[in-house]
C-alpha cells in the first residue's frame, strides 16, 4: 500500500473507532527536505503515528504539537528552519536543510 493511502485508511480506522487524531500536512517547502508538499502523518490521540512527514527530524516535535492541537481542538501551522549551519540541533548529517511548513489539523471525535 503505498504510504498516502495508508494514512488515509488509517485516519479512516481512527474515525471508525472514534478516536481523535491530528493530521500533519506538510503545506510548503524552500530548499532541500526529505518529503515535499502533500506528505502526511496522522498521530492518534494514544500517541501512535502513521506515514512520515520528514526523514525522522520533524516527527517528534510534530507529535508534541498534535497534543496541543487535539487540547485546545484548533489547528496549528508549525515552520520549522532547517537552514541554520548549526546542524547540532537537529542531529548529524540530515538532508533536510530547508524551511518546512506543517498544517496541523484535529480530526475524529467529532471533528472533520
Amino acid at each position: 500500500m503505498k504510504p498516502l493511502h495508508e494514512v488515509e485508511a488509517q485516519l479512516a480506522r481512527l474515525r471508525q473507532e472514534g478516536q481523535r487524531a491530528v493530521l500533519a500536512t506538510v503545506v510548503h517547502v524552500v530548499g532541500s527536505a526529505y518529503r515535499r508538499e502533500g506528505a502526511k502523518m496522522v498521530v492518534a490521540e494514544d500517541g501512535r503515528t502513521f506515514g512520515t512527514i520528514s526523514g525522522g527530524c520533524l516527527e517528534g516535535a510534530v507529535r508534541e504539537a498534535a497534543r496541543a492541537v487535539l487540547a485546545e481542538g484548533r489547528p496549528r501551522l508549525l515552520h520549522f528552519d532547517m537552514t541554520a549551519d548549526d546542524d547540532l540541533v537537529w542531529g548529524l548529517g540530515l538532508g533536510c536543510h530547508g524551511r518546512i511548513d506543517v498544517f496541523l489539523e484535529p480530526v475524529g471525535g467529532g471533528g472533520r
